[in-house]
């Protein structure tokens, strides 16, 4: 599928953004003062930044607002409430730290649990999608959740613990990759039920249904070189997981602490990228695209 920006931003940032509020939520973190107001304005930043962000991709998005009514069905409308729920407890519950030096834990964990069921609604969205086969698997929400709790483990300085995510994140990831490099093979869907023409004897695309572009094509169908595939994957993995592992095992400074961070958004940024570019949508069948 098409890797638009917006989206690569959105899945990134918010998720560590949210990282970041599980881990403050849990008490596994406890600013208070100054410094509590701190740890909480950059989460917010990251999640509601990547929030914001995702918007950009909608064809109107002043209909954003219409995702609340359709929580029954949709994915998207229940990421939104999770969202919602998430931040406005967590406000208060960052209030209880900044303003009266106190953690009122059943809300923190209430927020918690809300911060990291936004991440799982986001993964859903994309996992429930038997048109992706790539994406329709446990591993999707495995991989959104476990980078979300690496990415925030790293920005809440939780030493050993952030050691295992970001091993275990990067794990994660190599394991949806390869099950993911066959997906569409097992997935029982050919050019025949494409086209549902398989009753008919072997079907072959014999030209393209048009000769121009059209919006299916745009989003849908991205092809890229296995080659250049398995280099950014290669270079995920060193900065998502590997590199910053290695830093953080080295005797304790800010800026290798920095350092280790920014690998870590890149490798992910670029784990985001490769995440929609090798979704193959099945509408890429039909156009003999697959």
């Amino acid at each position: 599928m098409h890797p638009a920006p917006s989206v690569i931003f959105f899945s990134t940032f918010s998720g560590l953004g949210f990282g970041l509020l599980v881990f403050l939520g849990l008490g596994l973190l406890v600013p208070t003062g100054w410094v509590a107001f701190v740890f909480f304005a950059l989460a917010y930043l990251l999640a509601v930044g990547g929030l914001i962000s995702s918007t950009f991709h909608l064809g109107h998005p002043e209909r954003a607002l219409k995702a609340f009514s359709q929580w029954r069905s949709s994915w998207l409308s229940r990421e939104a409430w999770c969202a919602v729920a998430a931040l406005v407890v967590m406000a208060f519950y960052g209030a209880g730290l900044v303003f009266f030096d106190t953690r009122w834990a059943l809300v923190g964990l209430v927020g918690a649990a809300a911060s990291l069921g936004t991440v799982f609604t986001t993964s859903m969205i994309y996992g429930q999608l038997k048109t992706v086969p790539r994406w329709n698997s446990g591993y999707t929400p495995a991989n959104f959740i476990s980078i979300c709790l690496a990415g925030g483990a790293i920005l809440a300085d939780q030493g050993n613990t952030t050691i295992f995510l970001l091993a275990a994140a990067g794990g994660i990831q190599i394991a949806a990759w390869l099950r993911g490099d066959s997906a569409l093979g097992n997935s029982g869907t050919d050019i025949a039920t494409a086209t549902g023409l398989g009753d008919r004897g072997t079907v072959r695309a014999f030209e393209p249904p048009h000769t121009g572009t059209n919006y299916l094509l745009r989003e849908f169908v991205y092809v890229i070189g296995r080659k250049h595939a398995l280099k950014l994957r290669l270079i995920s993995i060193i900065l998502m997981a590997a590199l910053p592992i290695i830093l953080l095992l080295m005797p304790f400074s800010h800026w290798l602490a920095l350092l280790a961070v920014v690998a870590h958004v890149a490798g992910v940024l670029t784990a985001r990228w490769l995440f929609f570019a090798q979704a193959e949508h099945v509408v890429g069948l039909y156009y003999g695209k697959r």
